[in-house]
């Protein structure tokens, strides 16, 4: 995995306590070559398959494979609409798959993607958050000692407290918040969220991209307090040992970018 200068990643995934297997997969690119670097930037993805032992770990496989592809080889200029054929091409493959897999049919995932791209302004550069998402996983910005979900939840729940119908603390213990209303694979049309403009970054922004396996288990503040002051590979491994210590009832996969 290459990692060129200005940014500190880190990805981590682990089983859990009840789990087994994994069924969340996670990817991390940079081109190799210098000069797309400015045009391609970083990209990192993390995904959470459901469907089953098989069906899970290769839809999950698929979505970060695929949008890692579909990403690198689009031939534009606009980070934006790659992400967005990325999502829709494994979307379409996963289908693909469960067709011709019968004993995987109803294999699906949940998959968010981020790519961190340099923009100018005169002789300045700074960089721009891109991003593609559906399901329950989740991309967090960590700002200034603020905590900011940038994603939000295509789930039943999810569209409970969008519609005001329960807080946000009660949709966390909800008996019926892993119902997904959106994932890749699963129905024909798929529903993304996917912004009309990117986000712009600023030095020691810190991203953290998360299946429900780690949030579930813990409130936003407790995943800021524990990425305070902690290099992002300490970080990682201090938020799955918290999720594990409160039972771990899914997998943990937690991939975090801090800028330099």
């Amino acid at each position: 995995m290459k990692v060129r200068n200005g940014i500190e990643v880190s990805n981590q995934s682990d089983i859990g306590c009840l789990r087994q297997n994994n069924e969340d997969s996670f990817g991390y690119w940079e081109p190799e070559d210098d000069q797309l670097f400015p045009r391609k930037g970083r990209l990192a993805v993390v995904a959470d398959g459901m469907g089953g032992y098989e069906g899970g770990q290769e839809a999950s496989r698929l979505a970060v494979e695929t949008l890692i592809a579909v990403y690198r080889d689009f031939g534009g200029n606009d980070p934006q609409q790659a992400l967005i054929e990325g999502l829709q091409t494994a979307h379409e493959q996963i289908r693909r798959y469960s067709f011709a897999h019968p004993e995987l049919r109803g294999m699906g995932t949940t998959c968010t993607a981020a790519a961190i791209v340099k923009a100018r302004n005169g002789d300045a550069q700074h960089d721009e958050l891109y991003y593609v998402h559906v399901g329950d996983t989740r991309l967090y910005l960590i700002r200034d000692g603020q905590i900011t979900r940038v994603t939000r939840d295509h789930s039943y729940v999810g569209r409970l407290v969008e519609a005001g119908m329960i807080s946000a603390e009660q949709a966390e213990h909800h008996p019926q918040r892993n119902i997904l209303t959106a994932a890749l694979g699963t129905n024909p049309d798929l529903i993304m969220d996917s912004p009309s403009q990117p986000e712009p970054l600023r030095p020691e922004d810190v991203l953290v991209i998360c299946t429900d396996g780690l949030w579930g288990q813990m409130r936003d503040s407790e995943i800021l307090d524990a990425i305070q002051d902690k290099s992002t590979e300490q970080a990682g491994r201090v938020l799955i040992e918290l999720a594990r210590e409160r039972g771990g009832p899914d997998n943990i996969t937690v991939e975090i970018l801090r800028l330099h």
